[in-house]
């Protein structure tokens, strides 16, 4: 039976389809749906036409390889957008299935299953899913016993400490107290054997880290960084234009604006909770189609 998920981010929209175990497609687009929907209260017009563009498109492609059972979710921008209801209506019709606004903690539990699905081990494992919204602490062996997930993305940091780049260090030194901030609220109740980060902040940080010359996700799978890699990223990064960051031979041009600000609160995390952590390409998309087949 084939399956698809599509999960509607603050800044990316993705799609999965498999049947059985195998892979028929992935896709990942930058399309900025929440962007400036942290001052607003609401999605901008021109945001919702480029992510419904997109969506559109994820439509056909579900169509035209006979995907019978599809789930799509909404996450961060939706939850915290006044006319969110208004753009799921327009999804619904060019998707044919109406996207689900989850809570952040489903976020959370979804990334979790991805994750720990894909990287192995024994011992408690925290998943940490930087969004564009949000970013999602989840914590368990086998079962999650914590989670917690905080009001700071990369997009909502962006936008509200480092709209301009080159960034100076005093904003970057502003970015990092902020998120200290939000961190407050994760309690961790032991200390994780491993930590795994997700989603497309660690994913392209790696990318950069090994110097990929093009993208490769069976490279990026399993990378380590520590914590003095993601400090030296943040440093690199600083400097940089949109622009020089974009030019990045790994990077998606379009991730680039706001990758500063998710590689602060990548390092801020890691500070929080271990001196390294580990990249998965697996979280939240592969969950949902792991649930859509069971």
């Amino acid at each position: 039976m084939r399956v698809g998920a599509v999960d509607i981010g603050t800044n990316t929209v993705r799609l999965l389809v498999k049947e059985g175990p195998t892979e028929l497609l992935r896709r990942v687009e930058v399309v900025g749906l929440g962007a400036g929907v942290d001052a607003s209260g609401v999605l901008s017009v021109e945001a919702m036409d480029r992510a419904g563009a997109m969506l559109a498109d994820y439509g056909a492609a579900l169509r035209s390889l006979g995907v019978v059972r599809c789930r799509a979710v909404a996450t961060s921008a939706c939850r915290a957008a006044a006319n969110a209801a208004d753009f799921l209506d327009r999804v619904e019709h060019v998707l044919g299935v109406r996207p689900e606004v989850i809570s952040g903690d489903e976020e959370a539990a979804l990334s979790f299953r991805g994750a720990t699905g894909a990287v192995g081990g024994e011992g408690a494992s925290l998943v940490i899913d930087i969004g564009g919204g949000s970013t999602e602490f989840v914590m368990g062996e086998g079962a999650i016993t914590y989670a917690c997930s905080i009001e700071m993305g990369s997009v909502r940091l962006t936008d509200r400490v480092l709209p301009e780049r080159p960034a100076t260090r005093d904003r970057v030194a502003l970015a990092g107290a902020r998120v200290r901030e939000a961190l407050a609220r994760v309690v961790l109740p032991a200390t994780p054997r491993r930590v795994i980060g997700v989603a497309g902040t660690f994913t392209a940080l790696a990318g950069v880290h090994l110097g990929l010359p093009v993208y490769d996700r069976s490279r990026v799978h399993g990378t380590t960084m520590s914590l003095d890699d993601l400090d030296a990223l943040v440093e690199r990064l600083t400097p940089m234009t949109v622009a020089e960051t974009a030019s990045l031979p790994s990077m998606d041009p379009k991730r680039a604006p706001v990758l500063l600000a998710g590689a602060v609160i990548a390092a801020e995390s890691l500070r929080l909770t271990s001196p390294e952590v580990v990249v998965s390409e697996f979280d939240l998309l592969d969950a949902l189609v792991a649930g859509l087949q069971e």
